[in-house]
């Protein structure tokens, strides 16, 4: 996609897209996590404008996604499909063998077609249905 670049933001530039896109009925002030210090977090921009985020945790050579956010009239159009490459790619770069994500399960098949692949996990949390899904680096 012309006019996209991706970079390293700090995390309080996560949280209006957090908010509009997975949580629209919470508080703006709600969207800060207590991981956001111990994470790195990744922009989209599209003609200068941030359209999609997430938020990368290590612990050691696994990286887990969190608060993965593409606008709603961004989706579908390749952004977040550029922004999952980049972390993948960033994560193998620093000697990841596994990225993984607690997917929604509205996000099940943008997953699978990424080539990730289910544990067989699912759980609920604030109403929402989650599946654990992964993808080996090595």
């Amino acid at each position: 996609m012309d006019n996209l670049h991706i970079e390293q933001i700090r995390p309080e530039l996560t949280w209006r897209l957090r908010q509009e896109v997975l949580y629209p009925s919470e508080p703006l002030y709600a969207m800060k996590m207590d991981e956001d210090s111990h994470g790195l977090h990744f922009g989209a921009f599209y003609n200068e404008r941030l359209v999609s985020v997430v938020s990368l945790f290590q612990t050691g050579n696994s990286f887990q996604f969190r608060k993965f956010a593409v606008l709603p009239n961004m989706q579908g159009k390749g952004v977040g499909k550029a922004l999952l490459q980049y972390i993948i790619g960033f994560a193998k770069v620093q000697g990841g063998q596994r990225i993984w994500c607690n997917a929604r399960s509205t996000a099940v098949k943008f997953y699978q077609k990424a080539g990730f692949v289910t544990t067989g996990q699912t759980f609920s949390k604030q109403g929402f249905d989650y599946e654990i899904f992964e993808l080996l680096l090595t």
